[in-house]
């Protein structure tokens, strides 16, 4: 599925380009995210698309997809994909003033590692991050390496984690725009008591930025 930027009237208003005050919000996000709903900035103008707890500005040339549970019939998580890579979002509760990427993150190399993976860590743009290498088994039946990284940004009382999957994974020079789109995320983490670790619950957006594939 697709999700339209704006609404179709807003749309066409904003194109052939952003005003001078849109491009100043959409710096501000990128420089400053990914922000609990309670901090976004009243200069901040960006359109989202409202997952429930994670609003996600669409980035040109990317397609917004959901991972969903059949079984469940739940989000489990919001992908940004293009023709050179992909990513993956997740968030989960925490403790407030806690450290629940630090807790986990050398649960995560170790998961990899058990896999006969590797993962490294690495800093970048949002603080420690894992680079990571897993071998698999591709659908024409050899084998092939998949490299990813894992991002991790702690903020009040929930934890956003990104996986970048293909080019962003492994060219960091030219990782910004992907980078860009972690930094726009906007977190609603609501009030109600959850374990930490929980996945916080995603919806599927409102009717109106719902748009069908075309198959052309």
């Amino acid at each position: 599925m697709k999700f339209r930027r704006k609404s179709a009237d807003s749309e066409a208003a904003a194109e052939p380009g952003l005003t001078a005050e849109d491009a100043a919000a959409e710096d501000a996000a990128a420089a400053s995210g990914p922000l609990d709903i309670d901090d976004i900035p009243d200069h901040d103008h960006l359109q989202r698309v409202d997952l429930g707890s994670m609003l996600i500005a669409p980035v040109d040339g990317l397609e917004l997809r959901l991972q969903v549970d059949e079984d469940e019939e739940e989000v489990q998580a919001v992908v940004l994909a293009g023709p050179e890579g992909a990513l993956e979002l997740r968030a989960f509760a925490a403790p407030r003033g806690g450290d629940l990427w630090g807790e986990i993150r050398p649960r995560l190399a170790a998961d990899y590692a058990q896999r006969g993976g590797t993962a490294t860590e690495r800093e970048g743009r949002f603080g420690t991050e894992l680079v990571c290498q897993l071998t698999v088994r591709t659908q024409d039946g050899r084998t092939g390496n998949q490299p990813s990284r894992v991002i991790g940004v702690n903020g009040s009382r929930w934890m956003l984690r990104a996986t970048l999957l293909g080019k962003p994974a492994v060219d960091v020079d030219a990782s910004g725009p992907w980078e860009d789109a972690i930094a726009k995320v906007v977190i609603r983490r609501g009030a109600q008591a959850m374990p930490v670790g929980a996945a916080l619950p995603l919806t599927m957006p409102p009717r109106e930025q719902l748009v069908e594939r075309s198959d052309a």
